[in-house]
């Protein structure tokens, strides 16, 4: 697409670019959008470890400028990408016009403050990532070796979510001066077994904390959309990075 202010999509935890074209064609009547395989997904090479939230978003900023893209940016992400968003407009502020984040991750659990059972829940989940890796590294199958750099980028950045990402996130002071939209999912994930419907009400309650940390933010609620909200509810999406463009626009 053309235009400005160019969005830019930061994927969840192991997506590829690819799920979004069908949103990423709609935003492009609009505007000129920006997708991107973070390093070690799809096609891109892996990167430098540890796969950090400083790392990602330095990687990102570089890319951006050697693609000429021209700041400044509305920043998407979704999950572990609007984590990545949101510390990118604190570190970047000259290069974000505003944020569309999609159910980022609660930033007192990802502390290990709240729902310690489900911490070791996602421990557990890394040290299974790293082992896959470790074996799929030492495999003499060939489509198996293939999947090791994949696996090992997902491993450290599940780690990191936890530590580098959730540290930077607790630093951030506000993000006042420009827009920020924060959509959370009304479905419960069943993998949080027992503690699936509470965790649910604790990570809306928290996106709506999320959201009233800037004075031009929003909270919209997808109330039938299951974590993936651009997939469930891309109209919801849609709506929500149009409303921040025009609002980018109108204060220019």
């Amino acid at each position: 697409g053309e235009g400005s202010p160019a969005v830019v999509i930061e994927v969840g935890f192991g997506d590829a670019s690819s799920n979004w074209l069908p949103l990423v064609r709609q935003l492009a009547r609009s505007t000129r959008v920006c997708i991107y395989d973070r390093a070690g997904y799809g096609r891109s090479e892996p990167g430098a470890l540890p796969r950090s939230a400083g790392q990602v978003n330095s990687e990102l900023a570089a890319l951006l400028e050697a693609a000429d893209i021209k700041p400044p940016y509305v920043m998407v992400g979704h999950s572990l990408g609007g984590l990545y968003s949101y510390v990118f407009a604190d570190t970047y502020p000259e290069l974000t016009a505003g944020l569309v984040l999609l159910d980022p991750p609660p930033l007192p659990f990802i502390l290990g403050k709240r729902f310690v059972n489900l911490r070791k829940m996602a421990d557990g989940m890394t040290s299974d990532l790293a082992a896959a890796a470790s074996a799929a590294r030492r495999s003499s199958d060939r489509a198996q070796k293939a999947r090791a750099d994949r696996l090992e980028t997902m491993a450290s950045e599940h780690e990191m979510m936890f530590s580098e990402g959730a540290r930077r996130a607790e630093s951030v002071k506000d993000l006042n001066g420009i827009p920020v939209i924060v959509i959370a999912s009304g479905r419960t994930n069943p993998v949080f077994g027992d503690s699936a419907e509470t965790f649910q009400k604790f990570w809306i309650e928290e996106n709506k904390k999320l959201a009233a940390r800037s004075d031009r933010g929003k909270f919209v609620f997808a109330e039938e959309s299951s974590h993936n909200i651009y997939r469930d509810a891309p109209d919801v999406v849609l709506r929500s990075v149009l409303d921040v463009i025009r609002e980018v626009r109108e204060t220019k």
